[in-house]
Formats: C-alpha cells, structure tokens, sequence
C-alpha cells in the first residue's frame, strides 16, 4: 500500500506535468500560426503593392516607348514628306523641260517641213535643167560625132589609147633617165646598191639526213649482232646513243640518229666490230669508245684543213673542232662545211670588189653557220646559237653580229652582215648545190616562161641557166626600146609574186629589127 500510494502520486504528477507541457505546446503553435498567418498578410499585401508599383512602372515605360516611337515615325514622315516635295520639284522641272522641247521640235518640224518644201521646189526645177542639158548635151554630141566621123565608144577608146600609149611613153623614158643617172653614180653607190641587193638573196633551206646503211657480209651477221637474249644490241645502243635498226632488208642493218657525229662514230665502230668478228658487250663499249677519241681527233684535223684552206688565222681550237663537226652535218642535200668554205671564198671576194677587210668577210663567211653543228643539243636557231659559240669563243662583234644576222633575226650592224647574208644564198641557190626535186625545178622553169608570155609583145621567152636567169625576146613592131625596162620589171614583179624560188632570178628582155633583102 505504501508502494501504490507513491506510485500513485508519480503518476498523477506526470499527468500534469504531461497535461501541463501539452497546454504549453498549444499555446505555443496557435502563437506561431498567428504570427505565420500575419506574416504571410504582410508578405501579401507588399508584394501587391509591389505588382502595383511595377505596372505603374510598365506602364510609363511602355508609354515612353510609344511617345519615343511615335516621335521617330513622325520624322520619318517628315524626311519621306520632304524626299517627296523634292522629287515631285523635279518632276515638275522635267515635265516643264519637256514642255519646252516639244515645242522646240514642233518648230524644228515646221521649218524641217518648210525646208523640203522648198528642196522639193528647186528638186523639180533641177530636174528640169538637167533635162534640158541633157537635150543640149545630147545635140552637142550628135554634132560632134558628125564633125568627126566617129562614134561616142570610138572616140572614147581612141582617147583612152593615146593617153595610155603616151602614159608608158613617158614611163618608159623616166626609167630610161634613171637607169642611165644610176650608171653614172654606180661607182659612188656601188657598196650602198650591192649590200641593199643582196640582203634580199638570203633563203633558209634544211633538209637533214638521219640515217647511215652498213653493209653485212652475210645475213647471219644479224643474229651475231643482236647477240644472246639482245644483249650485244642492246650494249651498241647504250655505248654510242643510236638507234640499231635491223629488220628484213638483206645483209643491212641501219643506224638512226639526230647527232651524225654520234651516228658516224657508230657507223665506224659497228664496221670495225663486223670486221673484227669479235662482238660481245666489253668488246662493243671498247670500240665504240675508242672510235670517239680518233673521231675527236678526225673532226680537228678537218676543222684544221678548213681554216686553211680558207686562209684564215687564230680561231680558238673549240671553233675549230665545231667547224669539223659541220663536215657530217648536211642542209638539202649539201655539205654545211664544204658551204661555209664556199660562203668565206664568196664573202672574200665581193668584200674585195667593195674595198672592205677581205679576211674578216672570209672569217664571218666559214663561221655563219657553227650553229648547225650544235643545234640538235641546245634550243634557238642556229645563227644565234652560232653567235653565242662565237662570243664564248673570243670572236669580235663584227664577226659576233654577222653570224647572228645572216638569217636577219637580227638587225645586221655592218655590210659585213649583208654579205655574209648574200654568199649565203649565192652558195645554196647555185644550180647543184642542193637536192631538188626533178619534177618541181620543172614546174618552176616552166612557170617563168608562162609568166613571161602572157605580157603582150613578147614573142619568145627562154628560162636558162637552171631557172636562174629568163630571156624574152619581144616583138620589135609592137614594143619600143623605152618600153622594154617597164616589161623586164612587170615581169619581175610578177615572177616575185607567184613563184618560190631560191637566190635571184635575172630577167632580160630583147628587142632588135632585123632587115632583110634577097639579091636576085
């Protein structure tokens, strides 16, 4: 009983402590909620005052924007107001321009019309005096044809003769005036006249030979050649650069090649090897080497004997090699050494008939055409590329611009140029010099006679000396001794236009009276 009884109270005081912590906890949350809600009413009622307050704000901004926008507009009305008044100005200004002109050309129009009323006038009375004169015109000529007893046609192709006629009279005398004032200054103009008329003899012809035939014992020679597997061909071409051409023609093989001191020194060796019998690769680049060295040696022995022959002194030992090389080197058929001899030979006499230096016209004449012994190794024409072998070599300007002038690539700066130029040509365009064709050398002698043939007054006409000079022979009747220089140049002219020929061609016309009387 005495335990339940402080049990008791225990409890009952935890009760109200229990009873009294709840009260307090009540209290305690109504408190809280009342000061939430409070809160939340203040929170409330600012942010609404807030909203307020950012309309009121939106709203002024909003309506500054408009007045800002409205007040942009109206200038732009403005500025399109005025764009408008000045343009519509200028219209204005146009349509009264236009305005103006159009009664400025309804002026025009009526004096226009005005003015061809009044052609139309003198038109038809101009008219009128054109028949009238043609009516008198007309008896004048009747008349006339009467007086004179031929008819209009008639008397005009009389006139049109006798002044034709008295027109080459005149013609014919003036030429006959100035041959003769030529004759007389020949020996004052005589190296001014030949260098003039020779530059025009210069032609350029090339024709060259790329192939070499050897010659086999025998057929079976070939397969010797050739070699196992191809190797001894193969050796030939890689040691001496030509092409070994074997195919069906009997006991022949040909060798190819641009270079014909390469081609000659193949040539030589495969001849030796033939001969040898003893043809395998090492034996092969042997003779082929060896043959080079005797053909270096060959080619200044050549160039040696070309320089004297020609007479001509202290040429660089390089030039004189190069000029060796010129003697395997063809143009058209002729040796471009045995030409250039021939060139210097001619250079040196026509430089003695003008009284110029006659060993540096000989010099320019061997040395013009150096360029065709390098020409398939270097690009450019062989006059310049001769020009340039000589500069290298020490040669003086003279002969420098003679060489590279020859082909007139280049402005010739003394008469040495025009005469290397003239023996040139004289030296290719004699008759055999070089290969023609038969039927085209034909065809050319024969044009030249037609040409001079269909010239009234000519009789006969003879193309000679391998079509290098034509022979007319004219009617003595018919043509005056006046008028044979008018024929010889027309004829001339003519064989200039219409034929290709090298050098020049003379043209000489032939008039003579024969008489005759039988004695009985």
């Amino acid at each position: 009983m005495d335990r339940l009884i402080p049990a008791v109270i225990g409890l009952a005081i935890g009760f109200i402590v229990a009873f009294i912590f709840y009260w307090v906890q009540r209290n305690s949350s109504f408190k809280l909620i009342s000061q939430a809600k409070q809160i939340a009413e203040d929170i409330k009622k600012e942010a609404h005052k807030e909203a307020e307050n950012s309309k009121k704000a939106a709203l002024l901004e909003a309506r500054e924007e408009w007045f800002k926008q409205k007040r942009i507009h109206e200038e732009e009305i403005k500025e399109r107001q005025k764009e408008l008044r000045i343009q519509e100005k200028k219209y204005n200004e146009r349509l009264g321009s236009l305005d103006k002109r159009l009664d400025s050309l309804d002026k025009k129009e009526n004096n226009l019309t005005e003015q061809e009323r009044k052609l139309k006038v003198k038109e038809d009375e101009l008219a009128k005096s054109i028949g009238e004169y043609d009516l008198v015109v007309a008896e004048q000529k009747k008349k006339l044809e009467e007086i004179a007893g031929l008819s209009r046609e008639e008397a005009i192709q009389k006139l049109r003769d006798e002044i034709i006629n008295q027109a080459r009279h005149v013609a014919a005398n003036d030429v006959r005036i100035a041959l003769e004032q030529l004759k007389l200054d020949a020996n004052k103009k005589a190296s001014e006249i030949l260098a003039t008329a020779i530059q025009r003899m210069a032609v350029d012809h090339v024709s060259e030979t790329t192939v070499s035939v050897v010659s086999l014992p025998n057929d079976e020679m070939k397969g010797r050649i050739i070699g196992r597997e191809g190797r001894n061909i193969r050796t030939f071409e890689k040691a001496s650069g030509v092409d070994l051409i074997i195919d069906d023609t009997p006991e022949a093989v040909v060798l190819s090649c641009f270079d014909p001191v390469r081609r000659e020194i193949a040539r030589l060796s495969l001849e030796k090897l033939i001969s040898d019998g003893r043809i395998h690769p090492g034996r092969i680049e042997e003779v082929v080497a060896k043959t080079g060295k005797e053909m270096d040696e060959n080619l200044i022995k050549i160039g040696e004997k070309a320089v004297l022959e020609t007479n001509i002194h202290n040429i660089s030992p390089n030039l004189i090699k190069v000029l060796g090389r010129l003697h395997y080197r063809t143009s058209y058929g002729q040796n471009v050494l045995n030409h250039s001899i021939e060139a210097a030979w001619i250079c040196g006499i026509l430089a003695t008939e003008l009284g110029l230096d006659q060993e540096i016209a000989r010099r320019a004449g061997l040395l013009h055409d150096l360029g065709k012994a390098i020409d398939h190794e270097f690009d450019g024409s062989h006059a310049v590329l001769g020009a340039n072998l000589a500069r290298k070599n020490g040669e003086n300007k003279v002969i420098i611009n003679a060489i590279e002038a020859h082909h007139e690539e280049v402005e010739a700066t003394s008469v040495y140029g025009a005469l290397v130029q003239a023996s040139d040509a004289i030296s290719g365009a004699r008759p055999g010099a070089r290969r023609e064709m038969l039927e085209t050398y034909m065809q050319r002698l024969a044009k030249l006679e037609e040409i001079a043939n269909s010239v009234e007054g000519v009789n006969k006409s003879y193309a000679i000396q391998a079509g290098r000079e034509l022979r007319i022979i004219v009617e003595p009747s018919q043509i005056e001794d006046a008028q044979t220089p008018i024929i010889a140049t027309e004829i001339a002219a003519q064989i200039e236009k219409q034929v290709q020929y090298p050098g020049q061609i003379k043209v000489t016309v032939i008039r003579e009276t024969r008489q005759v009387a039988m004695a009985k």
